[in-house]
């Protein structure tokens, strides 16, 4: 009965401070035609003209609640992307009152057309708002250019005329839903008993660029943000070019460990081949762009826009561009379009604004669809998902989109996911449809992100070498006592899924370079890793290649981008290790790396792992660093030292 009190008390004290003698507005938007509701749009108060600065943005179902506002005459002004601004004049509130003003708003009702570049004028149109209590003025709208409609669907896109009535424009309420995927550190391992570690390859660099957010915003990322072997392999690195047929050179190195003294540290990488762009295969490329209302702000669509634009700067003649949208509906903005067609295609990506909800399930299938009936044989045939991640309309639980990847890759379109923006990210499920679509997943935070990924680097990121690429390490227990890979959580295997086929793996994409770490406790070691009774039904296993000089054999299985049956290669490491100061430029670097992602998590095995640490080893292995990017990791890390510190 205590609790029960005490609880009552606390609602009506959080009552009470909720509402000190301030009123509320509350109600709910709506599509004037469908009566569905409307999510993301802006409720904003105005008084004599001006902007209150009190606000709110609708929910899922619609509804909005703006509280503690002072007595007096406002207006309210509702206003979404794709829809036309509207208003309803003089609402008066007094002390501890609620007022119920609902909107049912007119949609924009601009056209979808192939190129979009022929347009013509509309007639002024009005929209009402409707409240329960008030009387209610027209609003009427600017005028504004639609292009005419097409077949293939119709699309809701804003006027620009109107970007003084955009979202943007006022304050709202933000609210993080950010979505990140537990990570379980890896433990060391037992070299007798567990004798093999098998993952698969990942060059994904989102990890990197979104740590890198969070940190130029003042704070440090949560620690499932931070993928350790995404950081890593987010910087290239100098390996020898592949020989003959192999598509990917091998590179291994041993040192010591420096942030375990008695431990070592074992670098394993991939060297894919260069392929200048003007011999790459050509591209069939459908951009899926998301234009739903939570990818309003600046960080998000604004910046897709121009990050496809540099994209297109690189298309040729023989590539071809088409472009999808959803928001809602799917629709077909730009058929298959020739890529020295590049002022039609940036017309087409130009002419987007966001709102409405999300539909990513059914965009994804019509940019599928549409990647099919123009597929390349022998090419580079993708889709570019480009969000913010929020699938919250159609198909949208993590498993169905999944499976919908899955089989949809099967037709050898391959995925590449874009990430855009703050607060609404869902890092953990972009991740999982670029891995299981045969693809790779960036998070652009920045133009020159979106340069890096798609002009520097864009035959890795769009051109696959081999895919499905495995990796299997066999131990010496004779000279490993135990061992722990660092980072490639999420990437881990079963040791029998290695010589599966059907099992699905990273892809290795052209100049793309893969570092995998291995932290050892060499054999004959005194520290304790943990204790397992011995075992009553047989023998306890003893290593048979004592006289070997072997530390570990590392195999490798790949497939042709068009191939289902994987190729093996193997090699060998030897029992040999350097003092960390002798080990070249790469191997350090990548230490650093690693150092830095240990020390942001905060992780179990750190050692004597820090932020100092990280920023020592860099400076003395930064290297010619043509773009700048170790100088601007060591920046970083800087910076998170002081965030550390507070």
């Amino acid at each position: 009965m205590i609790w029960i009190l005490l609880l009552f008390a606390g609602i009506m004290a959080a009552h009470a401070a909720f509402t000190p003698n301030g009123a509320i507005i509350k109600g709910t938007v709506t599509d004037e035609v469908t009566k569905q509701p409307i999510a993301f749009a802006n409720v904003v108060l105005t008084r004599n003209g001006t902007v209150t600065g009190s606000g709110a943005v609708t929910k899922d179902d619609g509804t909005f609640i703006i509280s503690n506002i002072p007595p007096g005459t406002y207006d309210v002004q509702f206003t979404m992307v794709g829809y036309m601004p509207s208003r309803a004049t003089k609402i008066s509130l007094v002390a501890n009152q609620t007022k119920i003003v609902n909107a049912a708003m007119r949609i924009q009702q601009h056209q979808l057309e192939a190129v979009m570049l022929e347009a013509k004028k509309n007639k002024r149109a009005k929209t009402a708002v409707v409240s329960k209590e008030e009387s209610i003025t027209d609003y009427e709208s600017n005028n504004y250019s639609a292009p005419p409609p097409v077949s293939q669907g119709t699309f809701s896109l804003y006027n620009k005329q109107l970007q003084l009535s955009s979202p943007a424009s006022y304050p709202v309420e933000e609210f993080n839903t950010e979505e990140y995927q537990y990570i379980k550190e890896n433990d060391f391992q037992d070299a007798l008993r567990v004798p093999l570690s098998t993952f698969s390859i990942d060059v994904d660099p989102a990890s990197y660029a979104n740590v890198r957010r969070f940190l130029n915003k003042g704070t440090l990322p949560p620690a499932d943000a931070v993928r350790t072997e995404e950081l890593i392999n987010y910087f290239r690195y100098q390996y020898p070019q592949p020989q003959g047929d192999v598509p990917f050179s091998i590179t291994t190195e041993a040192a010591e460990c420096p942030w375990n003294k008695n431990h070592r540290l074992v670098s394993i990488a991939l060297q894919g081949k260069n392929i200048p762009t003007e011999n790459l295969p050509p591209s069939n490329l459908v951009f899926l762009v998301d234009v739903s209302g939570s990818m309003y702000s600046q960080d998000k669509l604004p910046l897709l826009k121009k990050s496809l634009r540099l994209l297109v700067s690189q298309m040729r003649a023989q590539d071809k561009i088409s472009l999808v949208v959803y928001a809602g509906n799917a629709g077909l903005v730009l058929p298959a379009t020739s890529g020295q067609n590049k002022e039609e295609i940036i017309a087409a990506i130009e002419s987007l604004e966001a709102g409405g909800s999300t539909a990513g399930g059914a965009g994804i299938q019509l940019a599928y669809k549409v990647a099919q009936e123009n597929m390349i044989a022998n090419g580079n045939n993708r889709v570019i998902l480009a969000t913010d991640g929020d699938f919250n309309v159609g198909v949208s639980s993590d498993g169905e989109l999944i499976r919908l990847i899955e089989k949809k890759r099967e037709s050898g379109v391959f995925l590449t996911v874009l990430g855009f923006g703050s607060g609404n990210l869902k890092d953990s499920k972009m991740e999982q449809l670029a891995d299981k679509g045969n693809g790779n997943y960036s998070y652009i935070d920045n133009l020159m992100e979106a340069k890096k990924v798609l002009v520097s680097e864009m035959g890795g990121t769009l051109f696959t070498l081999a895919k499905d690429v495995k990796l299997q390490i066999e131990f010496n227990p004779a000279a490993v006592k135990s061992y722990k890979l660092i980072g490639y959580e999420n990437r881990l295997l079963a040791d029998r899924d290695f010589n599966d086929d059907t099992k699905d793996a990273g892809e290795l994409g052209s100049g793309h370079t893969v570092t995998a770490l291995y932290e050892i406790v060499p054999a004959g070691s005194n520290e304790n890793s943990g204790t397992i009774d011995p075992l009553k039904y047989q023998s306890q296993q003893k290593p048979v290649a004592n006289e070997s000089d072997e530390l570990m054999t590392v195999k490798f299985r790949y497939k042709a981008p068009n191939s289902d049956t994987s190729k093996l290669i193997s090699a060998v490491v030897k029992n040999k290790f350097k003092k960390f100061e002798l080990a070249t430029e790469n191997f350090r670097f990548a230490s650093a790396v690693a150092t830095f992602g240990l020390s942001l998590r905060n992780a179990k095995y750190k050692g004597d792992a820090d932020f100092n640490m990280a920023i020592s080893i860099a400076r003395n292995a930064k290297g010619a660093d043509a773009n700048g990017d170790r100088a601007e990791f060591i920046r970083l890390v800087e910076m998170a030292t002081m965030l550390a510190e507070k």
